[in-house]
């Protein structure tokens, strides 16, 4: 989880503040850490704690820092202060819109700093940019504390490992023995980013009532930023080493990418339902319309799930509002969890959702809603009633329509009429069903 943070507070247990309303962020008795879950508490204090013994290992034994050293970290420092500066609003806004792990691309200057500057500077490093994060991060305290110990201490054990396989300096290597030292520089980082998973997604997993990979882990977008957040700062540690002045270019690299982020965010919010986080409408008609295409042109098969939640209105009525949401996003993951990386899934409005699955017949698709069916059939969800207290959701059902191209509809719109036809037919004969839709 390179550069990785829990976005806002998890699981909302609110903010730090005193009894008129005024923050206190470093008043430990009034923190909000104290109202949450006990396995929440007993989490974070065990990881931070285990965190001593990890820089107490980083630390042993590393000699002072060079003036070398110390110019390389003061180049760091400003590179990491002009970045952050320079794109602050653009982070509040990111912030402001990210619902599980924000990657802000700090490990552009921390990374470098694991490869080239002595432990303990490599966490004064994170301690600078963590400082000057604060002032966006909008979090409460121990949060924000338990955040920052985690970027540390992945730091100083990336550190540690690296120094630890023995790497050479880089002005002397041959042509093998760069390779060597590309392969030690991936370590670093698989360790960095491993530390930052136990940490960083432990607790957003304990925090969350209904954990799922990309809720704990970020969506593949979000890793592929980290893979390159990451490789950017290798770069940045050869030009420290080889070309110093030419570190002043990887602060504008990084507020550009830092924009970059901010548009590609942008472009996915437009297309994503923002209670699911499955595809809208828009999103999902333009997906759909693609595979269409594909599989018009291949002469192959096409099936269409439309899926609608049994008495949803009853939840509403018997639970509250949080309740129906709440069973709307454990529909939305196992829906992710039940269909395959091709399918494209989307929210239709309401209590409705679509499933495209390219490439299967009707065999195969009749397989498929069964699962979904049965699948939301035995959820048990977690939620509150209408007054706050804790209740379960079970034996939720679904009506299932399905729609096949070409044999039922030759176009998306036809096929989403079909199967939309379907689900009335299975909810006209007793809901909790799977129907096929009629031919055209």
């Amino acid at each position: 989880m390179t550069g990785a943070a829990p976005a806002g507070d998890e699981g909302g247990a609110g903010t730090d503040r005193d009894e008129a309303g005024g923050r206190r962020p470093w008043d430990i008795r009034g923190w909000a850490l104290w109202r949450r879950p006990k396995r929440f508490i007993a989490f974070l204090i065990i990881m931070e704690v285990l965190a001593l013994g990890g820089f107490a290992a980083a630390f042993a034994g590393t000699p002072a820092p060079t003036a070398v050293d110390w110019v390389r970290f003061a180049i760091l420092a400003v590179g990491a202060t002009v970045h952050i500066q320079l794109t602050q609003r653009q982070e509040e806004r990111r912030r402001s819109r990210t619902r599980t792990v924000l990657i802000d691309l700090i490990a552009v200057w921390v990374f470098p700093a694991v490869l080239v500057l002595p432990a303990p500077l490599v966490v004064l490093v994170v301690v600078l940019i963590r400082v000057q994060r604060w002032f966006t991060a909008r979090r409460p305290a121990h949060n924000f504390v338990f955040s920052s110990i985690s970027h540390s201490l992945a730091a100083a054990l990336a550190h540690l490992v690296y120094t630890a396989l023995g790497p050479h300096d880089w002005h002397s290597l041959t042509g093998l023995g760069s390779l060597r030292e590309f392969l030690l520089v991936i370590v670093a980082a698989l360790v960095y980013e491993g530390v930052q998973v136990i940490y960083v997604g432990g607790i957003l997993a304990i925090s969350s009532p209904h954990p799922t990979l990309r809720s704990v882990l970020g969506s593949k977008a979000d890793n592929l930023l980290e893979a390159i957040t990451t490789g950017l700062g290798a770069i940045t540690a050869v030009l420290l080493v080889t070309l110093p002045p030419a570190v002043a270019l990887m602060a504008v690299v990084t507020v550009v990418f830092n924009r970059l982020a901010e548009l590609d965010q942008l472009q996915d919010d437009v297309v994503t339902d923002p209670k699911t986080g499955l595809l809208n409408m828009r999103g999902w008609s333009e997906a759909a319309e693609r595979a269409l295409n594909r599989v018009s042109r291949a002469g192959g098969d096409l099936a269409m799930l439309m899926i609608d939640l049994d008495h949803f209105k009853w939840i509403n009525d018997t639970f509250g509002h949080p309740a129906g949401d709440d069973v709307l996003m454990s529909v939305a993951d196992v829906l992710g969890e039940v269909t395959r990386p091709s399918d494209i899934v989307g929210r239709f409005g309401g209590e409705e959702f679509l499933v495209l699955l390219p490439d299967t017949d009707a065999a195969a698709a009749e397989i498929a809603a069964e699962r979904v069916r049965s699948t939301i059939a035995g959820l048990r969800i977690e939620t509150t009633d209408k007054r706050g207290a804790r209740t379960t959701v079970t034996g939720r059902t679904t009506s299932i329509g399905v729609a096949v191209y070409p044999e039922h509809a030759s176009t998306m719109r036809a096929l989403v009429q079909a199967a939309d036809a379907a689900v009335y037919e299975a909810k006209e004969n007793g809901r909790n069903q799977v129907r096929f839709a009629r031919r055209g």
